[in-house]
């Protein structure tokens, strides 16, 4: 395994310049080598570090805590669930229940949720909302109300809340739209697979990818299609572009491994050779990373880890001890790239041939902070119900 140097240098520098967070803000662990320090987003950021006062949410526990879930309707949200009833499992002296609800990606259904949650004297309610408009008014009642707020992944639109634990899609949306357009010799068509159209995530990695194109006066993006975070319909709408535009496509951008994994088989199954694939960005899912050390084809992972789940637990619980935590609290990220094709801008922490679990299905997440014999079929936690 071969890892690189100057953004870990980088970020040892930097730490040795800030004051140490809290213990609730600290990098979550990877499962496998690479980059490992405080999150990069923090320590590079030109804008202060914001903490809540929570004091006048303290109490003493066991504490009823309430999950809203926008789905579990893909492999990463999966992923999320099972760290955060894992965290709520090893804080079982702390939690007496944990309340789960699931909205199946529907706003209506979850601005009822977390009327129900609160009806059920929830202590602290963490979100992840489906829609970012749709579910700022119930989130704003319910902090007016006196429940504080913890999102996690998906925030509301407006700062009604106490805490957003993320991993930061502006980086993400960022690194890989630099990545491609340096990788592409600042030339070429762009097409762009988003995830669901309103979610946030999907919306700022997008908007942060096309400001970073922008930059590149001969890259053009072609087309823009939203795939629902699906490997099934990032295959069907893969296959549509490449019926409609085939070799006039010269890198895919995608916000997420989900819709990259099922890019990729549509790419297989049109006929491209290995090594005729166009360049593609990807996140967190093995299919996505291990398809394109298979078919070699030049590839950048931005993780994006689900192990943001159990973080958002651990900051709930510090809201109801007191304990001041950060407005945006933003999970580790590590950088995965194919052997040799890392940029001038963007270097990688470690390559993506070994970061790839060629042994292991394509649907698991590779970011869970569940360890590395997780299994999303077998998983199970005995947490407080």
């Amino acid at each position: 395994m071969k890892s690189h140097s100057p953004m870990k240098t980088l970020a040892t520098a930097s730490l040795a310049l800030l004051m140490s967070l809290p213990a609730a803000n600290t990098a979550v662990a990877e499962d496998s080598a690479g980059y490992a320090g405080k999150p990069r987003t923090l320590l590079w950021s030109n804008r202060d570090i914001e903490y809540v006062d929570t004091s006048e949410y303290a109490k003493e526990p066991p504490y009823v805590v309430g999950f809203s879930n926008a789905s579990i309707s893909n492999i990463w949200r999966v992923g999320m669930l099972h760290s955060i009833q894992q965290a709520a499992a090893d804080n079982s002296d702390l939690i007496e229940k944990l309340i789960i609800t699931d909205a199946n990606d529907d706003p209506s259904k979850q601005v009822s949720d977390i009327q129900d949650l609160l009806q059920r004297d929830v202590d602290i309610l963490i979100v992840s909302a489906a829609q970012s408009e749709a579910l700022d008014p119930v989130v704003t009642r319910a902090m007016r109300s006196g429940v504080p707020v913890v999102m996690v992944d998906r925030r509301v639109t407006s700062d009604n809340f106490i805490s957003f634990v993320t991993a930061s899609d502006h980086a993400l949306g960022r690194f890989e739209a630099q990545w491609m357009a340096e990788t592409l010799g600042g030339k070429g068509n762009v097409v762009m697979l988003g995830g669901i159209a309103g979610a946030s995530p999907a919306e700022i990695r997008i908007a942060v990818a096309k400001q970073v194109f922008a930059e590149f006066p001969d890259i053009n993006v072609i087309d823009l299609q939203y795939t629902d975070w699906s490997p099934a319909k990032g295959k069907q709408v893969m296959a549509a572009l490449i019926q409609k535009y085939g070799k006039d496509i010269h890198g895919v951008w995608s916000d997420s491994g989900l819709q990259g994994s099922g890019a990729l088989e549509a790419f297989v199954e049109a006929g491209w050779e290995d090594g005729s694939i166009p360049p593609i960005t990807c996140s967190d899912l093995n299919g996505c990373v291990k398809q394109a050390v298979e078919h070699d084809v030049k590839a950048i992972n931005f993780d994006y880890p689900p192990a943001m789940g159990g973080a958002s637990v651990n900051v709930a619980l510090d809201v109801l001890a007191g304990k001041p935590v950060p407005k945006q609290y933003e999970v580790n990220a590590q950088i995965s790239i194919t052997e040799g094709d890392e940029t001038e801008s963007v270097k990688a922490d470690i390559w993506m041939e070994d970061y790839a679990r060629l042994d292991r299905p394509n649907d698991l997440i590779l970011s869970t902070g569940l360890g590395p014999d997780y299994d999303p079929t077998t998983f199970n936690a005995d947490y407080p119900k």
